[in-house]
Parts: structure tokens; sequence; C-alpha cells
């Protein structure tokens, strides 16, 4: 039947759209607000969806925040994987550009991510350690891969360990940086790279 002059028709979402829709707003409330602090009728009453609808989708909040921090952690390891044959100090400004407009583009998930480390739910909080060891791997083996530093890791075990606290300074910087920075995303992008080569040089 056609819709009456005026009247705006409605398309109906598919599962994934509607997934995707209810995690979007999760990353939202989950990056503004403490996770007991969240209620999933909030979720249902913003998305405009039944309380039902949304648990049928996600049994319990435990499995709606996980799956929020998991989608997240899949964005940000597909934005710092490595490229074969390429040098790290050529990977690493592109890789930062990227990141970062990431960062910049999808504030609540990459917010969101990171309180996850501070919620009390071990199941969440695995997802998210499990996503940073992830980056370092991926930082180590594109390290372990270029002649200029390749032979550090094997001299230098604390490399491993320079690393992690770079990982753990970035995250701090974009954290500030969208909260409250005059910065640029160039300027930001000069400052963590020149801190993770003055580490590993």
């Amino acid at each position: 039947m056609a819709a009456k002059p005026g009247e705006r028709t409605r398309r109906r979402l598919s599962t994934q759209e509607r997934r995707e829709q209810l995690l979007s707003v999760g990353a939202k409330l989950f990056s503004e607000s403490p996770y007991d602090d969240v209620w999933i009728e909030q979720v249902a009453e913003i998305a405009g969806v039944s309380r039902g609808l949304l648990y049928h989708y996600f049994p319990t909040k435990r499995d709606f925040f996980a799956a929020v921090v998991e989608q997240e952690s899949e964005r940000m390891l597909r934005m710092t994987a490595a490229v074969p044959g390429v040098p790290v100090r050529e990977q690493l400004a592109a890789g930062l550009d990227t990141y970062l407009a990431h960062v910049r583009a999808h504030a609540h998930g990459y917010r969101a991510f990171h309180r996850a480390d501070a919620a009390g739910d071990q199941v969440v909080r695995r997802v998210y350690q499990r996503a940073l060891a992830t980056q370092e791997q991926q930082i180590l083996a594109a390290l372990a891969a270029d002649p200029e530093f390749g032979p550090a890791l094997e001299s230098r075990p604390e490399v491993r360990l320079a690393v992690r606290g770079w990982l753990a300074f970035t995250t701090a910087v974009c954290l500030e940086w969208l909260r409250d920075s005059d910065l640029t995303l160039e300027q930001v992008r000069d400052l963590c790279a020149r801190a993770l080569l003055g580490v590993i040089s």
C-alpha cells in the first residue's frame, strides 16, 4: 500500500544493521557513563526497539557491553595491522594517520573500549586485554621484520615492555585529545611517532 502524502516510509533494518545500530547506541552510552549507570532500557528506548528485541540480540547486559568492546577492538586491530615488507618508519606515520582519524570518527566507541579495563566484569576485561596484547604483537612483529629494528628485539628484551608502555601512552594521548585539545591530528601523530621511535631506537 502506498504511503499517504506527508508520511515517511520506514525501512526495515536487516539483522546486521539492527545489531550495528544497537552497538552504536551502546558505545555512546558506555563512553559517557560507567558500566553500572547504563541501563538496557535506555539503549532500547534510544534505538526505538523493545527491550525484548534487544535481549534477542544480546541475552545479558554483560554480553552487550562485551560486544561493544569486541567491535571496537576489531576496528582498532584492522587500523594497526602491519604491512609486510614496508619499513616501520614508513608505516608509522601512515598508520597513525589512519588510526587517529578512526579515533576521531568513532570517539564514543574508542572511549567505551578503554572504559572496559575499569569494568569489574572479567569477561569484558579479557576482551579488552586480548585486543591490547594483539596490538602489541602486531607492532613487535613489524619491528622484528624490519632490518633497522629487528636486531634490537633480540639484544634488548626491554623493547617489549617499551612497546606496551607506548600503547598506554598513545591511549592516554588520544583520550585527552578527544576530551579537550587544540592539537591537530598531525601534531598528535608526530608526538606519538616520536615517542615510539624514541623508546626503540
